[in-house]
């Protein structure tokens, strides 16, 4: 027999883990993204709070003490005055104004998306073309010749006089982002629905519209706060009390002389209240929506 000797094994060194992942220690604080964010937060947040508590103020006042401090007699005859002041009639004209520019605006850009991804040709890319154009065209630049083809439509004062121009200029951005969240869907998906004998229409309703949702919610809530605080058109397209929206019932707080600041505000605030309640109920689909397709 053989005599073995068990020879001692060299140690080795192994490196300590101290029981952390490397992300976690290599971790350290952001503090100038944390200062700049916090900078940001009070640059957002301080004129809401000057827009919220200004309204509570009586018109008297408003010049004395500090603009910041909370009301000592707060009062809700802001909002009085600004109901009685045809409130619901303004924000009815807005929502007519609002509602109708995005349904049209859903549905003829996601036609024209939905043909831009499963079409093929050059008319098809010229179309495409043409829509990314109309992203170049300032709005300020089209007043007079919109101005002219309204009177000679004779649509001027009335309510679809301000529905075609916002339907006009929130084609563009629509289609562009609905395209990119269509391009996305897998072609595979369009295919077998082909083969299971699927017309364009059922593809569309069945397949294109539940998963273009986040997207479709994305658009709506950007081209209803462009139609809802739209200034400009209401301004040139209308004249008459009863087709203000909202943007332009402020004007009933201006006098001759002075502004009503607190009546103002109020009236702003008021305002906002159903853009905010739409945004709170769309918001998780909003960043999935803008971003969709710009990531490739």
């Amino acid at each position: 027999m053989l005599d073995l000797e068990t020879q001692p094994s060299t140690p080795v060194d192994l490196p300590v883990d101290s029981g952390r992942p490397a992300a976690v220690r290599r971790y350290r604080g952001n503090v100038p993204g944390a200062i700049g964010g916090l900078v940001w937060l009070a640059i957002v947040i301080v004129p809401i709070y000057f827009i919220v508590v200004t309204s509570f103020r009586r018109q008297a006042g408003f010049f004395a003490g500090n603009p910041l401090a909370l009301p000592s007699d707060p009062t809700l005859d802001n909002y009085a005055a600004v109901i009685q002041h045809d409130f619901v009639r303004y924000v009815a004209n807005s929502v007519i104004v609002t509602a109708a520019a995005v349904a049209v605006t859903l549905a003829v850009s996601l036609l024209a998306a939905y043909t831009v991804v499963r079409g093929a040709g050059r008319t098809v890319r010229f179309v495409f073309s043409v829509f990314l154009l109309g992203l170049a065209i300032p709005l300020h630049a089209t007043i007079i010749p919109l101005y002219y083809l309204i009177t000679r439509l004779r649509l001027y004062d009335s309510l679809l006089g301000l529905i075609l121009p916002s339907v006009a200029f929130a084609i563009p951005v629509t289609v562009l982002i609905l395209v990119n969240f269509l391009r996305d869907v897998p072609q595979e998906l369009f295919e077998s629905m082909r083969m299971d004998g699927a017309s364009e229409w059922q593809t569309l309703i069945r397949l294109a519209l539940p998963l273009v949702r986040p997207a479709l919610v994305t658009v709506a809530i950007y081209d209803g706060l462009t139609a809802w605080n739209g200034f400009l058109f209401p301004l040139i397209l209308t004249q008459s009390e009863s087709r203000r929206v909202l943007p332009l019932s402020l004007w009933a707080f201006q006098g001759e002389f002075t502004v009503q600041i607190p009546g103002v505000l109020a009236a702003v605030v008021l305002s906002t209240l159903p853009m905010v309640v739409l945004y709170v109920l769309g918001r998780r689909y909003l960043v999935t929506g803008l971003t969709a397709g710009f990531s490739r």
